[in-house]
């Protein structure tokens, strides 16, 4: 099931029409709605969506979305006069389509304690702090880029920590699996 769960997202490339736009209502409109990327950008692995939804900004969308003159998806988003952002309107910044283009990558495959000082880092950065100040000051954008930094560092810290008390059971001998007659969950399964 983890294995369905990432190829479907990840094998799709991002030209395909489909991964964004709904096969069978092709329409920009639908397409502009922050829970098309709901569709891959959810759940245990993924939490994005989750995150969004519960921020000030996905508190903003879920509340006016169903009223055009705060959202009007009918328009272009390099159009767009949104009440708040969507996760399009931040991440196809104009429309364009390259929505990786606007990320900060934050802890993808491990990159979590990655120096995001480097000068590898320091373009893609500008440009997420250029995003955040159409609304907000450069200095809130770059405040919270800190914090969130801070929040992947120490994330980052706690995981190898975990790692580390599991690797020490294991040399200890108690990392043995639970007894077959005992199951972990309701419903039997071992």
């Amino acid at each position: 099931g983890d294995t369905a769960g990432c190829t479907f997202c990840h094998t799709s490339p991002e030209e395909r029409c489909s991964t964004c736009h709904q096969g069978h209502q092709f329409n920009p409109a639908v397409a502009r709605k922050s829970e098309q990327c709901k569709t891959c950008h959810w759940g245990k692995d993924h939490r994005d969506w989750e995150a969004y939804d519960i921020s000030i900004h996905g508190t903003v969308y879920q509340v006016n979305k169903w009223d055009p003159t705060q959202f009007d998806m009918s328009k272009k988003l390099a159009d767009a006069d949104y009440v708040g952002p969507t996760c399009q309107y931040c991440h196809m910044r104009g429309g364009h389509h390259n929505v990786q283009r606007l990320s900060t990558v934050y802890t993808s495959m491990g990159m979590s304690n990655a120096d995001r000082g480097a000068p590898l880092w320091k373009e893609k950065r500008d440009t997420w702090v250029s995003v955040c100040d159409d609304c907000h000051s450069p200095r809130f954008a770059r405040e919270n880029l800190q914090a969130m930094d801070e929040a992947c560092k120490d994330a980052g810290l706690k995981y190898t920590e975990t790692f580390k008390v599991a690797e020490n059971l294991m040399l200890d001998g108690m990392g043995e699996p639970m007894p077959k007659d005992l199951a972990p969950d309701w419903s039997g399964q071992h």
